[in-house]
């Protein structure tokens, strides 16, 4: 087998030394992929931080859709209940999720420097936050009564819904982290994710899909896979 020690192109690195900063640990993976190889290695290492990216953009741009329309449902289901409190005081959120509100508020707030304004502290709670939102143990208490009307475009049976959605939050939280942390993803199916997320946008808003499917990168950026040995 032989590696390069540059690039061509007259680049001032060599591959062996970016394989010390990185760390052989880090960069396995690719190492694996490419069957030691380190040129490819390093080609597919540089093709998943653009992948990452894209997953970060268009995870971002469905996050935004699907907090907005389980706000608004979640909204509307509170004034019928009491006009006068949140939803999100009056939904019986387990200790993780009075947690992660307890957090998204003081951020919000700048720890009670400022006012509590009802969008910041929509703003601050995680997307992971949304996806335990829509878990079957909220099924009786918001599902049905509420956040089942934040995706129209979904499944009519409610059920099937709530499992549709779910597993599609699940799937896009999980990319998301590893993208998040720079770990692979060069090994993962990302236009199933990309499917996943124009899924959300469209149960939630026929327009948000087709503006997720028209200006996310990802399909583009799949396609540019080195291919690896």
């Amino acid at each position: 087998m032989s590696t390069p020690t540059r690039p061509p192109g007259g680049t001032d690195w060599s591959y062996e030394t970016l394989r010390d900063c990185l760390t052989h640990e880090r960069l396995g993976s690719y190492l694996k992929a490419s069957r030691n190889e380190l040129s490819e290695a390093f080609a597919l290492y540089e093709w998943n931080m653009e992948a990452s990216a894209s997953v970060l953009s268009l995870t971002s741009m469905t996050e935004v859709v699907v907090r907005n329309a389980l706000d608004r449902e979640l909204t509307a289901w509170a004034a019928r209940k009491d006009a006068d409190r949140e939803w999100f005081d009056l939904a019986p959120l387990d200790s993780q999720g009075r947690q992660d509100l307890a957090k998204a508020r003081d951020r919000a707030t700048r720890r009670g420097k400022q006012p509590e304004r009802h969008g910041k502290v929509i703003a601050e709670l995680s997307l992971g936050f949304w996806r335990f939102l829509v878990e079957q143990r909220y099924f009786t208490s918001l599902w049905v009564p509420a956040t089942h009307a934040s995706f129209p475009g979904g499944p009519a049976d409610l059920r099937a819904r709530q499992r549709a959605v779910k597993n599609r939050l699940q799937q896009l939280t999980f990319v998301r982290n590893r993208a998040a942390h720079h770990e692979p993803i060069h090994r993962r199916d990302l236009l199933n994710d990309l499917r996943a997320a124009i899924d959300l946008a469209e149960w939630a808003c026929p327009d948000a899909g087709a503006w997720t499917r028209a200006t996310s990168t990802l399909a583009e950026v799949a396609r540019k896979r080195p291919v690896t040995a």
